[in-house]
């Protein structure tokens, strides 16, 4: 089991965002609490606070789903957030990919000796794989191994996902291709915002041509 690579500090800020209830965005914005990580056995890059990468609009669609699907929130909204994932675990990564891969074949044994089952992920009815407890469990022994064995842990964990089918006939592209981070270690998360709308009252070339009247710069 490898300690810490050189390149596995990620270098710079990300921004993330959080589908979750109004109620719950306008708590944590305002410091009168914290998000909580998610700690089901299906989640699909372990236990955390979950983020989409740059990509608020899959936020906000994960937050309706929630509502239409199990009413768990009430009112969709999105938290935004700057993030450093320190020792991260990417799996985007080869080298990552490769130490996870080592992980299966002692957790089966160790599942055999205590008697228990397998755990598999599981697909719903279109298909799509939302219920990954396999490899929830994996990664969590992945954790624990690195702890039992007094190795550097992580920080938080990054995927790639390919969702929601075909973007177009015959394509290799999805509809709802992203990238999850999972935040195991609450010092990552830097800064919470309620995110802007964009606003078309920046006119930026009317500035440029206001400056370039002055001879400001030009």
């Amino acid at each position: 089991m490898k300690g810490k690579s050189l390149y596995s500090k990620r270098p710079t800020f990300i921004l993330g965002f959080h589908g979750c209830d109004k109620s719950v965005a306008e708590m944590v914005v305002n410091g009168k609490g914290n998000l909580k990580p998610s700690m089901n056995e299906y989640d699909w890059l372990g236990h955390g606070i979950y983020f989409w990468e740059n990509n608020i609009q899959r936020a906000w669609e994960f937050a309706e789903e929630v509502k239409k699907r199990t009413g768990k929130i009430e009112e969709p909204a999105v938290i935004g957030a700057i993030l450093d994932l320190g020792f991260c675990m990417d799996l985007t990564d080869s080298e990552h990919l490769e130490e996870l891969s080592k992980v299966y074949k002692p957790f089966k044994e160790v599942v055999k000796l205590q008697g228990g089952e397998m755990p598999v992920n599981k697909k719903i009815k279109s298909g799509e794989m939302l219920k990954r407890n396999l490899d929830c469990a994996i990664i969590q022994f992945y954790h624990y191994v690195k702890y039992k064995m007094d190795t550097p842990l992580y920080d938080s964990v990054r995927g790639v996902f390919w969702e929601g089918g075909p973007l177009y006939p015959g394509a290799g592209l999805s509809k709802k291709n992203h990238i999850q981070i999972c935040v195991r270690n609450p010092n990552c998360i830097k800064g919470l915002f309620m995110p802007r709308a964009w606003s078309d009252e920046v006119q930026l070339k009317e500035l440029m041509d206001e400056l370039k009247g002055q001879n400001i710069f030009l």
